[in-house]
């Protein structure tokens, strides 16, 4: 269980959030620069709330002033909206970075189906593999929580709608809290077991509730 209620100032808003996800799904959705990826920042470890608490299972991970634990040791995934991969580094050799288990990590290439491209630089491989390889590095640490920040985005139709249903295979087989930053509606509403509203800092109308859309 992730638990998040933080207070965050910034340059013109405030951002003031309370929220928690289980093993579940939770979809941030709003304009930009309404938040969203300020929050996976202060979840991550890469920037500070004000002030607040953040709770992952039984961890405290920030604590007002009193806790803040370094972003290496809060055992997080994170794929960034650009994936972020090491250039140079082979598409194995990115995954293998940080893994705790070599043949989780080979399970996970299976099941994203890109062992085919364990010898590969990133520069050699398209935008959907680029995506995958991101999603199997980032669960390859074994996290307690995923964070995706618009991992689509850059993606055609029909390789984010391929995204879509990966993402969704995986976290069936690894039930872990996920947390999906979007700006497409349909997006939100075919991957989200919820969807939190953002709007300037807040979470408005509390939240939107799909599991009577789609089996949680």
């Amino acid at each position: 269980m992730l638990i998040v209620d933080i207070q965050k100032k910034l340059s013109h808003f405030e951002l003031n959030v309370k929220f928690s996800v289980a093993n579940e799904i939770v979809v941030l959705f709003g304009p930009s620069g309404s938040g969203k990826t300020t929050i996976l920042n202060c979840i991550a470890g890469i920037s500070k709330p004000t002030a607040g608490i953040i709770r992952l299972n039984d961890t405290i991970l920030f604590e007002n002033k009193k806790v803040f634990v370094p972003i290496q040791k809060r055992n997080i995934g994170y794929v960034f909206q650009d994936y972020a991969l090491f250039p140079h580094m082979t598409v194995w050799k990115n995954i293998a970075y940080g893994m705790k288990n070599e043949s989780f990590a080979k399970e996970l290439m299976k099941e994203l189906r890109i062992e085919h491209l364990r010898d590969k630089y990133p520069s050699e491989i398209s935008g959907g593999e680029k995506q995958r390889v991101a999603i199997a590095r980032a669960i390859a640490t074994e996290p307690d929580a995923l964070l995706l920040d618009e991992p689509f985005s850059a993606l055609d139709d029909q390789t984010r709608a391929k995204g879509h249903e990966e993402l969704l295979r995986i976290h069936k087989l690894w039930r872990i809290p996920i947390i999906l930053v979007t700006h497409h509606h349909e997006e939100a509403k075919k991957l989200g077991n919820r969807i939190l509203y953002l709007h300037e800092g807040k979470i408005h109308d509390n939240e939107i509730h799909l599991c009577n859309i789609k089996e949680m």
